[in-house]
């Protein structure tokens, strides 16, 4: 059994909530899970109970809420009493609370809001995930943002810090928002940043002409490009954990082996320079 390696999360986007892959993590010393109310058609809490009640305590666990079910599909709010009752919500049918609750893509609400109003509703939203810590429904807060461009329009340095800001990390990160993102980190001091979607939702293919393995100092014999990828994405931004979703053991476990490898930084800051050379031509 492998060591406890908290900067992998496993992420339940898209999975089936099969109780083979939280075992399988579980034995690789994955002990990180994230999920969110939507997921798995509003039905990932109550699933994950139901399957994998006795394994749920060894995990440490993030979930997000924001979203609602509608009329026709999800809807979004950052509406403080709609945010505490989700959060509730997540505990009871969890059977436990959640270690961390995270504001789930809450440019949804903001990008329509102008500045001022956009912090006002922000801020109460934060508030209510600030409570709910402190009324023990979490041990920690924060953010999950898919664009954290309109988070940077609402001037985040006047709210509450997070304990953490979850962002897009990895090659399939565009370098605008990869800018906004460093900009969002330094002004809102979040305790920790983690990464997610490392992949970009695809099967791989984008790595078929792009080899990053140039990205990790040798040695890196038999490390696939995949598993480079996902290395290097501690660096696209820098973050302290990065999670990612799969049903499969195997692809699973490749990933925790990528975990040895060592990034060239030096190596990353030059491609990050060549981004910035390339839009400004």
């Amino acid at each position: 059994m492998h060591g406890a390696d908290p900067r992998l999360v496993l992420g339940l986007h898209r999975s089936r909530h099969q109780r083979d892959i939280l075992s399988t993590a579980l034995d690789l010393g994955v002990t990180a899970l994230d999920t969110a109310a939507p997921y798995l058609g509003f039905r990932s809490h109550a699933v994950l109970a139901e399957t994998a009640n006795d394994l749920l305590p060894k995990f440490t666990l993030s979930t997000k809420v924001g979203f609602f079910p509608g009329v026709g599909g999800a809807e979004h709010s950052l509406a403080p009493d709609r945010l505490r009752l989700a959060i509730e919500k997540a505990a009871r049918e969890l059977g436990r609370e959640a270690d961390t609750v995270l504001l789930h893509n809450p440019e949804r609400s903001l990008a329509s809001l102008s500045p001022s109003d956009g912090q006002a509703l922000l801020g109460s939203a934060c508030t209510a995930l600030v409570d709910a810590a402190r009324d023990g429904l979490c041990r920690t807060w924060g953010v999950s943002s898919w664009d954290t461009r309109p988070l940077g329009m609402v001037g985040v340095d006047a709210l509450p810090s997070p304990d953490v800001l979850m962002v897009r990390t990895g090659f399939l990160v565009g370098i605008d928002l990869l800018d906004t993102t460093a900009v969002l980190c330094n002004a809102w001091q979040a305790g920790e940043t983690w990464g997610m979607s490392p992949f970009g939702g695809g099967n791989g293919r984008a790595w078929e002409d792009f080899d990053p393995r140039l990205f990790l100092r040798p040695p890196h014999d038999g490390l696939s490009r995949v598993q480079a990828a996902f290395r290097t994405a501690f660096h696209l931004p820098s973050a302290a954990a990065v999670a990612v979703g799969t049903d499969n053991p195997g692809h699973l476990a490749q990933l925790v082996t990528a975990l040895g490898a060592e990034v060239d930084t030096g190596a990353v800051s030059q491609y990050l320079r060549a981004l910035h050379g390339r839009r400004q031509r």
